[in-house]
């Protein structure tokens, strides 16, 4: 296939209402999708009672968390979403009042991490403006390369509307590819934690842009996104909570999605974005 808090990057690849980060733009191409809710009484978890009944959830978890096979792959979805119903029943109520979700983007890593760098902070259409003139000064995606970008000055990338942050981001990013530090196949071998630990160290992507590439680009099935706005909103919503949950919190009452939490998240952005619709 579906977007820290304020970064730009939560619209880019098909629009999710994945992150209250709304001046972000399109790279993770999730299509919106309209849920229309039964109402039904479901008893909601007490914060209190989580820290008694984690233990027993993480050990579960972790043994299944060995499931490393992306989202795309045929079947995968049906799995998750059958743990899910069967892991959590505030989220099979949603589940069963909304679409699939689907994971289907086959862009290389390198253009969709240059991509996020380049949508980062930008409304939708200045971000698609900047990106297609960005291409063309490439040669097209096929020629979205790192030694292209190096060659390129930041006073040309500047003219195309590039700022000379993202222009250090870009060459920074370029040039951990032709050291050798990254490359697509690496990135494609890494599991997630060495993921995390290798891509913030590029100059410009944080974690949450991390984890919106390994949801949307790389298809990760175990991803939760604890620092999303979108995401921390549905978990208050769905659980009835007061507050908007903290990491710990929203790690404790999501263990149980574990290995598809990339798939709970997904829910929690359809969740919000069928709350904004309904409220007009």
């Amino acid at each position: 296939m579906g977007k820290p808090v304020t970064r730009s990057l939560s619209r880019s690849l098909n629009e999710p209402l994945c992150p209250a980060q709304t001046s972000s733009s399109n790279t993770f191409n999730i299509p919106p999708t309209k849920l229309h809710f039964r109402q039904r009484k479901i008893r909601k978890p007490s914060i209190k009672n989580i820290t008694a009944t984690i233990t027993k959830t993480t050990t579960t978890s972790h043994r299944l968390s060995t499931i490393t096979k992306p989202l795309s792959v045929t079947g995968e979805i049906d799995r998750a979403l059958q743990h899910l119903q069967n892991s959590d029943p505030l989220l099979k109520t949603l589940i069963s009042d909304s679409k699939q979700p689907t994971f289907e983007s086959n862009t290389s890593p390198f253009l969709s991490l240059s991509r996020s760098i380049l949508y980062q902070q930008l409304a939708i259409n200045a971000a698609k403006s900047i990106y297609t003139r960005f291409l063309t000064l490439c040669g097209g995606e096929s020629g979205l390369k790192p030694e292209k970008i190096l060659s390129l000055s930041a006073q040309q990338l500047r003219e195309i509307g590039v700022s000379g942050r993202k222009a250090s981001y870009l060459h920074d990013l370029a040039e951990k590819y032709r050291n050798g530090a990254l490359s697509d196949s690496l990135i494609l071998e890494m599991n997630d934690e060495m993921l995390l630990t290798s891509l913030t160290a590029v100059k410009g992507i944080g974690v949450w842009s991390v984890h919106m590439f390994m949801i949307f680009s790389l298809h990760r099935p175990d991803v939760l996104p604890v620092g999303d706005l979108g995401v921390r909103k549905g978990v208050q919503s769905l659980y009835g909570l007061k507050e908007l949950p903290q990491p710990l919190i929203m790690e404790q009452l999501c263990e149980k999605w574990r290995p598809y939490r990339s798939v709970g998240s997904w829910y929690m952005w359809r969740l919000m974005e069928a709350k904004k619709l309904a409220s007009g």
